[in-house]
């Protein structure tokens, strides 16, 4: 890009994500702009229509690279898209922005990299690690607040797929595609948390993991255990996630809690704490919060194409992340029939 010229931008996909996605853009008017947006729901884009304004619509892709002069491609599409398209972003030499994870399986990644050599720029959109209460986390951890991290545990609970009165199924409600992924809590949800435990601690390997299915209406895992062990200290991180919670809220939020030698660095919710030799507290409102990452990974995007920053959710690093989601399902051997319920 030369001079004040704005970013041409394209996306890919008018879902319920692609929403928190224009709000970012639209922050982000003074360097870049999406002048076209392609989704083969024509009730999709309307909706977005509705409260966006996007110049022109496509009902495909790649009618939208051939027709118009974009800069970069935002993927929002759903994961089993996101190769091809970024093949068809790739091939026009345009930078992309792909919502997690990159390819459906760590292999099929692997394959598409290796095509990508040296076609234009690439990040993930894996947005977790950019909210605010972990930006500050990892702070707290980079200054020695908690000293020696000696253990971490990580859960993440929800009543969303319990059945109500109606039988209806909260998080089934919300998001529909559950019901046919077959990988469904690691690489769709989990996934975040395993990227955001490797920014806040570093790389680890998986020890061990389980995965059952609570329900007859979803295919793949809604419940997990796993055991991480970092490299280097073997300190262990344990992750309980479950979307069958009774008890629970519908709608999870994610309680973490790390162990150090000097404090206990906890997060509930929106409430972020240190208990020890130094007493720190701090909340944040989830809503802010929660479309604050997403503004923020979009001008990370936009900083790192302007090299003014390395860019954190590189490929490279992001495989990383895709390579524990795969150890996970290696490891658990999981079989639904196991766990028919």
């Amino acid at each position: 890009m030369t001079g004040t010229r704005r970013r041409r931008i394209g996306m890919v996909g008018a879902g319920w994500v692609s929403a928190y996605h224009l709000s970012a853009w639209r922050r982000q008017l003074h360097r870049a702009e999406v002048v076209a947006i392609a989704d083969p729901s024509r009730s999709a884009i309307e909706a977005r229509l509705a409260a966006f304004e996007v110049a022109r619509n496509y009902a495909g892709a790649e009618a939208m690279l051939e027709a118009e002069q974009l800069d970069a491609v935002d993927i929002c599409a759903p994961r089993e898209f996101h190769a091809e398209l970024v093949r068809l972003a790739a091939a026009k030499g345009l930078d992309i922005i792909c919502q997690k994870p990159l390819a459906s399986s760590y292999d099929e990644a692997v394959h598409l990299l290796a095509e990508l050599s040296g076609k234009g720029r690439l990040m993930i959109h894996e947005n977790w690690r950019f909210r605010a209460y972990y930006r500050r986390l990892k702070a707290w951890l980079d200054e020695g607040l908690a000293g020696d991290v000696r253990q971490a545990q990580f859960e993440f609970l929800s009543s969303g797929m319990l059945a109500d009165a109606e039988g209806r199924r909260p998080a089934l409600v919300r998001q529909p595609f559950f019901r046919t992924q077959e990988r469904l809590l690691v690489m769709e949800v989990m996934i975040h948390h395993l990227d955001t435990l490797r920014y806040l601690l570093g790389e680890m390997e998986v020890v061990g993991a389980r995965l059952e299915r609570s329900n007859r209406d979803i295919v793949a895992e809604d419940v997990a255990c796993v055991v991480l062990r970092r490299l280097g200290d073997g300190v262990l991180v344990t992750v309980n996630a479950n979307l069958a919670a009774h008890g629970a809220p519908p709608v999870p939020r994610d309680h973490l809690r790390i162990f150090g030698t000097r404090a206990t660095l906890e997060l509930q919710g929106n409430l972020l704490l240190a208990q020890g030799a130094e007493q720190r507290r701090e909340s944040f409102d989830l809503d802010e919060t929660y479309q604050g990452a997403y503004d923020a990974t979009i001008a990370h995007f936009l900083d790192s194409l302007d090299g003014k920053v390395a860019m954190e959710t590189s490929p490279g690093d992001n495989m990383k992340t895709l390579a524990l989601v795969e150890d996970i399902y290696r490891l658990s051997r999981f079989d639904p029939e196991r766990n028919p319920r």
